[in-house]
């Protein structure tokens, strides 16, 4: 007789988010495949009250013990059963390590998720990385993790799955130059004298992808790709120089790997993430698509350029960070997560953002060789975050010193 198979349960980093909710979906429509351990979720307590009572999770994890006691009051209305609540950073770590989980879905952004994955890469787990900053900022503790452990790294980024999946047609030493792919987007074709005028409205308006605020900013800017350009370096043990960005408007091929003998294998798929996310979860096995398949019976033209370098300053930002080392790229990212909430909140231009985080990197000193652990991490991250404040305060003026100064206490 013949068992059936085990299912393998997860804890999702980061539920209430857009990645969240598609790896949700995913769960959802292979229920004999997957169910849910843990979930991690901040404040948007409605809907992870809906995800608790849908999913049945045993363990949960909230931003503090205001959202912990609402999420509570909200499960005993609906008459569900409450599961082990918890809150803060210890908690995190804790769904994320715990023995029961066989695959964690990394999906909180910025660094607040970092030491739970981190830790989940320490332990050996199988981990799902949709969260950009944890390689950004710290990249080589991660990856040094992974190889004392034989933990299992899939990169759930769009670019960096097709990377992953175009990989696989060669040995790693035959892999020459990796291209990963940028919509360009809203402002690809804007001129450049224009983008100081750009809204925050207009920045949010991706021509492509529905993605949360931060991230969508970040590819109006181009810095989310330079984001990319450090995670592959680390994911895929490629010099800064041998990864490329080209804008594809139409967003379809999402990463080409050019081998030594000139072929260029790329990845291609309809563009939304329930693909990558599906391809992590089953790998090595490629499993039923979960969005209908791209239609080839109808004409279609897909071009293909190089980034306008000077228009978008954020691109040669990351470029310089990866290749200066050391706590570089945490500071990167830090100054850019500021200046984005800066600019949402009206306090600096569009381009103050790139301004921003090149006079932050000027200020704040580079580690060498480097952070030594997560509380190095993550003080470069705090140090850069109040000299970003202070760039803001003394380039913008008095307004924007209040909600800095307010941010700040927060």
């Amino acid at each position: 007789m013949i068992g059936l198979a085990a299912v393998t349960l997860l804890t999702l980093l980061g539920s209430t988010g857009s990645i969240g909710t598609s790896t949700l979906d995913v769960v959802r429509r292979s229920s004999d495949r997957f169910g849910i351990h843990a979930l991690v979720a901040g404040r948007n307590i409605e809907l992870l009250a809906d995800q608790v009572a849908e999913f049945s999770p045993k363990f949960v994890v909230v931003a503090d013990s205001r959202a912990l006691d609402e999420l509570a009051c909200l499960l005993k209305a609906k008459g569900k059963k409450v599961p082990d609540l918890a809150s803060g950073a210890q908690a995190k770590v804790a769904a994320a390590t715990a023995a029961e989980s066989g695959f964690v879905m990394s999906a909180i952004v910025g660094v607040e998720g970092l030491e739970a994955t981190y830790e989940a890469v320490r332990l050996g787990k199988r981990v799902g990385l949709a969260n950009k900053e944890v390689l950004v900022a710290a990249g080589k503790l991660v990856t040094d993790a992974m190889r004392e452990s034989g933990a299992e790294l899939i990169p759930v980024d769009s670019e960096h799955n097709g990377a992953h999946q175009c990989l696989r047609c060669g040995r790693r030493q035959e892999a020459a130059r990796l291209f990963l792919t940028a919509s360009g987007g809203p402002f690809r074709e804007t001129p450049a004298a224009d983008l100081a005028r750009v809204t925050p409205e207009q920045a949010l308006h991706h021509p492509t992808w529905k993605m949360g605020r931060r991230i969508t900013v970040d590819s109006a800017t181009l810095m989310n790709k330079g984001f990319e350009i450090i995670e592959a370096c680390w994911l895929f043990d490629f010099d800064p120089k041998d990864v490329h960005v080209v804008v594809h408007p139409q967003s379809k091929v999402h990463a080409m790997v050019e081998f030594t003998d000139g072929s260029v294998m790329a990845q291609i798929s309809a563009t939304d993430m329930r693909m990558p996310i599906q391809y992590a979860l089953t790998y090595p096995e490629r499993a039923e698509a979960p969005v209908p398949r791209l239609d080839w019976s109808h004409a279609a033209q897909w071009t293909f350029h190089p980034p306008d370098m000077d228009r978008f300053p954020a691109l040669k930002l990351a470029y310089s960070a990866q290749e200066a080392g050391g706590g570089a790229t945490a500071i990167l990212n830090a100054a850019d997560e500021i200046a984005v909430e800066a600019f949402l909140e009206g306090r600096i231009p569009f381009t103050g953002i790139a301004e921003t985080v090149a006079e932050t990197l000027e200020r704040v000193s580079l580690a060498s060789p480097g952070p030594r652990s997560i509380p190095d991490v993550l003080e470069i991250d705090r140090a850069s975050r109040m000299a970003a404040r202070d760039v803001i305060v003394l380039r913008w003026g008095s307004g924007a010193r209040q909600s800095s100064e307010a941010a700040a206490k927060a």
